[in-house]
């Protein structure tokens, strides 16, 4: 038997290659005479384009940046298809994980390290960007992006407003003249994981400012920026962008990105298993093993583990689901994707005390998969 081993990472406890390799340990350490193939996935979360890059054996370019407070880091981008293609993960730059708890500030914290790795890329003469927009410390619309391309954000008096994006409360019009004319011929392609709108109760402000340090009162400010800037790219564009579906990735970055670049939003799962080639490696397998910390009804908006099982489906496949939370009734929509959904704790816990034991608990989950069908098969 081929098993397909094919996770995304379990947040906050490991990543996608760690969750892939764990399974794998598991099952050949079972009954099963198995063959395994790891192939770990993103959906365009913080790591999805590590992966790609690994996959599609690129080069890695290191840049000096601003990090989201300003900070000069090192940075890196991807290259792939012969140099034609950048691929920008931007957390990398603007990521959550480069500030400590007491510097974490959305009124302050802006994308325009993430813009000077796409100048970078475009130095370089890519016909098109993919930005994996996971894994952000940002809410500013992707106006530090766009600044950093040369983008103007002016008040009614004409001048330029450079503290993003707590000035953007008094932006009155934006200015393309001075932004990079490279940017017409170049395709900017974003990796969406969460299809939330900029603005609303389900917002970039309003959902994930909170987990990016945003206070009520803050996020109540946020919302008010990110509202007028979606009404000055309106008068300047004429492209609205305040309900755009997946317009609240990372901080409304998407939005901006689209109203003013053009970019173009996609599955991000769906991407990414196209563009790696998924298909071929499913062709040779007989079973399919998807992880993810929480597999549930939300998991069917887009989620990793569901773009590997309706693939896999397409091809008549069976699908295991493993992960840490699941629901207690399994509802028709989930069966038609998972023929086995399974919970890998190993008894009432924490979530404290069940992060640490997540590599553990998928080995022991996928041993015993693997001892329920080599025991089946004998019979």
């Amino acid at each position: 038997m081929h098993i397909l081993i094919a996770p995304n990472a379990f947040k906050h406890a490991l990543d996608a290659r760690e969750v892939a390799r764990a399974i794998e340990r598991g099952l050949l350490a079972s009954k099963l005479p198995c063959s395994c193939e790891c192939f770990p996935i993103g959906d365009g979360g913080n790591g999805t384009c590590a992966l790609i890059m690994e996959k599609l054996q690129g080069e890695i370019v290191e840049l000096v940046v601003n990090d989201p407070i300003g900070r000069p880091i090192s940075a890196t981008f991807g290259l792939i298809q012969g140099g034609q293609i950048a691929v920008i993960e931007m957390a990398d730059a603007s990521g959550l994980h480069l500030l400590k708890s007491n510097e974490l500030d959305p009124l302050r914290a802006n994308s325009y390290g993430t813009g000077q790795l796409v100048k970078g890329a475009l130095e370089l003469g890519v016909s098109e960007v993919i930005i994996g927009m996971g894994g952000s410390a940002t809410t500013d619309g992707g106006s530090g992006i766009l600044a950093a391309l040369g983008l103007r954000f002016l008040d009614e008096a004409g001048q330029e407003i450079t503290e993003l994006p707590l000035g953007l409360e008094k932006l009155h019009r934006v200015d393309r003249s001075a932004m990079d004319k490279r940017l017409v011929d170049c395709k900017l392609t974003i990796l969406c994981d969460v299809t939330n709108p900029l603005l609303g109760e389900l917002g970039a402000a309003r959902v994930f400012g909170p987990q990016k340090g945003a206070t009520p009162e803050m996020v109540g400010r946020l919302e008010s920026i990110l509202t007028r800037y979606a009404e000055v790219i309106h008068a300047e564009t004429g492209v609205s962008i305040s309900g755009i579906v997946s317009g609240g990735v990372a901080g409304g970055a998407s939005a901006g990105l689209y109203g003013v670049w053009g970019a173009h939003l996609v599955n991000g799962i769906e991407y990414f298993l196209n563009l790696t080639q998924f298909g071929k490696s499913l062709e040779k397998s007989d079973l399919v093993i998807t992880a993810e910390g929480s597999i549930d009804s939300q998991t069917l908006q887009g989620k990793g583990p569901y773009g590997v099982a309706k693939q896999a489906k397409h091809l008549g496949l069976p699908v295991v689901g493993l992960a840490g939370r699941i629901p207690m009734a399994i509802t028709a929509d989930l069966s038609a994707y998972f023929d086995v959904l399974m919970a890998i704790a190993h008894g009432p816990c924490s979530l404290a005390d069940a992060l640490p034991a997540t590599s553990n608990d998928l080995s022991r989950v996928a041993t015993q998969i693997g001892n329920l069908i080599a025991n089946t098969v004998k019979r």
